[in-house]
């Protein structure tokens, strides 16, 4: 046997050996990739991780707007980014970095996180029927601003709004009789030429959007603390309107 060819057969299994482990180690690789980037559906983005305070001190609060108008664009469109709720649960537990605090209605159809494509860590949300304010609801939002960093208070109505309408029909039941009256004077408020009764649908939204634009007021009168932060530049409040038909938020300042 030629000397070559005894030297070439001595080191197969060196490379059959090379091989495999060359193999493993790509298979190990494409395993680790999936793992960081999960695959999605179609349309559907790359997940992400929390919100950190880098990122969130990076953006300013039209930035913040933006990104949850895309969001919302997003969950129409049905191309939502994934979330990994285990991993955003796991890098939110020693701390929360929000972007915002929102308030909005206690409708069930109006969840903000799904509405706006958001995850773990990234909106305080505050939830009361017909999105009213009160010194509990104006506290926390102090604590969301001024102690935690939020930069952007979004006001949030939405279409068909029950509470809204109960205020119209001027409902009494127990402790929401209180809450209704709250909403009383966004009715007084609204201009609208045609009826003004709770089942009128059109008066009923109209009311809403006044309610909000009431609210984001009210907001300004009776915190002082959000109102110095939204004067010197910290904050921005703003309003918005859900419909609950076509699943658009309209943003208005």
């Amino acid at each position: 046997m030629a000397e070559s060819e005894q030297s070439n057969r001595d080191q197969l299994p060196l490379r059959r050996t090379f091989v495999t482990v060359s193999t493993a180690a790509a298979v190990v690789g494409l395993l680790g990739a999936c793992r960081s980037a999960p695959t999605t559906g179609a349309g559907q983005e790359p997940a992400v991780v929390a919100l950190t305070k880098e990122a969130r001190n990076q953006m300013t609060a039209d930035q913040i707007l933006a990104k949850w108008k895309e969001g919302n664009v997003r969950f129409r469109e049905g191309r939502k980014i994934q979330r990994d709720f285990l991993a955003e649960q796991r890098a939110t537990a020693s701390g929360q970095f929000p972007a915002g605090v929102l308030l909005s209605c206690v409708d069930s159809r109006a969840p903000a996180e799904i509405l706006f494509n958001l995850g773990m860590g990234d909106v305080f949300n505050t939830r009361i029927a017909g999105n009213i304010e009160n010194p509990d609801i104006l506290g926390s939002m102090e604590f969301a601003t001024k102690l935690v960093g939020a930069k952007v208070v979004l006001v949030m109505g939405h279409s068909a709004c029950g509470a809204v309408a109960g205020a119209i029909a001027n409902a009494q039941l127990g402790n929401l009789t209180q809450l209704l009256v709250k909403i009383q004077p966004a009715i007084k408020a609204t201009t609208y030429t045609g009826a003004r009764t709770a089942d009128n649908a059109a008066f009923v939204d109209a009311v809403a959007r006044k309610n909000v634009e009431l609210t984001m007021g009210s907001i300004r009168k009776n915190s002082k603390v959000i109102a110095e932060l939204e004067t010197a530049g910290a904050v921005k409040i703003a309003g918005a309107f859900y419909d609950l038909k076509t699943g658009a938020v309209e943003f208005f300042a």
